[in-house]
Formats: C-alpha cells, sequence, structure tokens
C-alpha cells in the first residue's frame, strides 16, 4: 500500500470550507518527532488522528513524538502485530490509544472490535493505516500524509512531505485554523 503523493513546498497551508492544510518538509527522523511533539501541543481528549504512509515514512516515529509530547509511559513502538496499545500519561493528560490497522481486512467490524469509541472521549486516538476506516469516530480529525520526497529523478532518503488537513468545525474554526498553521513555522 502506497500513500498518495503529495506535492507540498517547504511549507504550505490551504484553508478550505471545514478544513485546513499545512504541509511541511521534514529532513531527518529527529525533525519528523519534533513535528510529533509540536501536534500533541494541539492535541486534547477526545482528538483521532489518522496516519497515512507507505510502510517506513515515518508514521510510528511522528507516532514517537506525539507520545512524548503528551508525556505518555513506555515506549511508542509499531503496533502492527498487536494492533492497538495503550500509553498512559505520566502528566495527567490523556492517554495515547495507537492502532495499527494494516492488518486489518477493512472491515468495519473488525475496527469495532477495538471499542475505540469508548477510548475516544478520554484519550487520543492515533490510527496508521485509518483511511477509509474509522473516520465515523469522530466529525473532528486530523489527517497526516506522509510521503517520500522525490528530488529529480531519486527518492531523498531522509525528507519527507508531511500534510496535515484538519477536518470538523474544531479544525476549521479559527483558533484551530492558526493552530496549525502555526505547524508550518519553522523551528529552531
Amino acid at each position: 500500500m502506497e500513500a498518495p503523493h503529495t506535492q507540498a513546498a517547504e511549507t504550505a497551508t490551504t484553508v478550505a470550507a471545514g478544513s485546513v492544510s499545512v504541509s511541511v518538509t521534514v529532513d531527518s527522523p529527529e525533525r519528523m518527532q519534533d513535528l510529533g511533539r509540536r501536534i500533541a501541543a494541539l492535541l486534547r481528549p477526545g482528538d483521532l488522528v489518522l496516519l497515512t504512509g507507505e510502510l517506513g515514512a515515518g508514521k510510528t516515529t511522528l507516532t514517537r513524538g506525539l507520545g512524548e509530547g503528551l508525556g505518555v509511559r513506555g515506549a511508542v513502538t509499531s503496533p502492527t502485530f498487536v494492533i492497538a496499545r495503550v500509553h498512559p500519561s505520566l502528566v495527567g493528560g490523556p492517554a495515547l490509544v495507537h492502532v495499527d490497522a494494516y492488518r486489518l481486512g477493512g472491515g468495519l467490524d473488525e475496527m469495532e472490535d477495538l471499542d475505540l469509541d469508548v477510548s475516544l472521549p478520554e484519550s487520543v486516538i492515533v490510527v496508521e493505516w485509518g483511511d477509509g476506516k474509522v473516520e465515523d469516530l469522530s466529525e473532528d480529525r486530523l489527517h497526516v500524509v506522509i510521503a517520500r520526497a522525490v528530488g529529480h529523478e531519486e527518492v531523498l532518503d531522509d525528507v519527507r512531505e508531511v500534510s496535515v488537513r484538519g477536518v470538523g468545525a474544531r479544525w476549521g474554526a479559527e483558533r484551530g485554523a492558526d493552530q496549525l498553521k502555526a505547524l508550518a513555522e519553522p523551528t529552531a
């Protein structure tokens, strides 16, 4: 499965009715984790984040940064073989529920068996390979697409184009849109 290629500039912002998109170029795994920490600062209990990208694109690396930013317990690793991992907060914030839907057949029944709707109100739920499977959990969600950057005729190993799209009233509102736009601002 490959993620759709994202045309992204160094940083770009697009605003459409009910959604905001921000594109960021990330040049190393460390910067991907940093982007995860920055996204985590925007999240609150009840948030849903969908991650899309080919194998090895950096979905788990971004989620590791989310976990660091949320201050959760345990090493954030790929939940491919266990399907879902729960990382409780160490700082009184929301738990991180990290789901890998890659091995699920795509049936809604399999996703429903995970009871994500029960966990959502008090957690941040991150679903790798979740497109088309969990959108009904929340009208307000972030869709993050990670694509390997292509330079001239070769794929650039560590460079990723990351598109973060906020969907729903929360992210489409002025405050949510401004928060997402801030992700495109360079960091020190």
